[in-house]
């Protein structure tokens, strides 16, 4: 039976929001914390803040996930700890009110929020497997609802960009990747599942623009804490209930429905393809 006690987790977008509380919870449950973080400062905070809580010493790893070369870095600084992983929680996201491009020259939200997904779990994929049991856990949304279906004609939103669109293009990116990855891994005892953690009562997505701020503050009384927020990431990485479940999409610590669209097998294959091409990286698992 899967026991979180000791066992290492490496957890994306750590430092504030859901991921924050995701981290402390799980430390305070006997996890093994390793977190990515593009500001040191804010890395020391967290894990001082895991100190005082669990007493345990969480390891940062200072990197940018908009960058491809960071993020290959900061697979390789773990893999040189020469540690198995038990749980990857890809939490990192953000959405932005204008059309940004990272340093590799891809449009930001959909970098951030689903390439660094793909190619953080593909470098670490050997440590995952090491672990006899592993779990790879998506921060997705019902967001994906907003779009119907993937867009393969403007993957990088250059012909029109509408904030809420192309976050829900990259949430609904995050459950095609974990419904072919989850088949992919079938025989690799890794499961891998996604979720919707709710409408979370943080700063994402509040420096976005008049618009976005006013239905922030609209639905500001309905939202949910970064504590709350973080049950399911937090159910899906220890729970031994869903040892067994994979390729599936959660919201409140239970299998939810999504859109038709987040169900296509061709639209998966199709994403993955695009993937591989714009991370260089090629999955060959056996």
């Amino acid at each position: 039976m899967f026991d979180i006690k000791d066992k290492n987790v490496l957890i994306t977008g750590a430092t504030s929001g859901i991921g924050r509380a995701a981290a402390i919870e799980l430390s305070s449950i006997g996890a093994n914390i390793f977190f990515v973080a593009r500001s040191e400062s804010k890395a020391q905070l967290l894990v001082d803040d895991i100190y005082k809580i669990s007493g345990k010493e969480a390891i940062p790893i200072i990197a940018d996930l908009s960058s491809q070369s960071d993020i290959r870095k900061a697979a390789q600084k773990f893999n040189t700890l020469n540690l198995p992983l038990h749980v990857l929680l890809n939490n990192a996201g953000l959405i932005n009110k204008e059309r940004k491009e990272t340093i590799d020259g891809y449009e930001e939200v959909f970098a951030i929020n689903h390439l660094a997904y793909f190619l953080l779990t593909n470098l670490l994929i050997d440590k995952l497997k090491e672990a006899n049991g592993s779990r790879i856990v998506n921060v997705s949304s019902g967001a994906h609802a907003f779009v119907k279906g993937f867009n393969f004609e403007d993957v990088q939103s250059e012909k029109s960009y509408k904030p809420f669109q192309v976050y829900g293009y990259s949430k609904l990116a995050n459950i095609l990747f974990t419904k072919k990855l989850s088949a992919i891994l079938e025989n690799n005892k890794i499961t891998v599942n996604c979720l919707h953690p709710g409408v979370v009562s943080t700063s994402f997505g509040q420096n976005n623009g008049n618009l976005q701020k006013y239905l922030f503050f609209l639905a500001k009384p309905f939202m949910r804490s970064s504590e709350k927020g973080a049950e399911t990431s937090v159910y899906l990485c220890s729970s031994p209930e869903v040892s067994d479940e994979s390729g599936q999409y959660f919201y409140n610590c239970k299998v939810a429905k999504t859109t038709k669209w987040a169900q296509s097998k061709e639209d998966a294959d199709r994403l993955w393809n695009l993937s591989e091409e714009f991370t260089g990286v090629s999955w060959g698992i056996n």
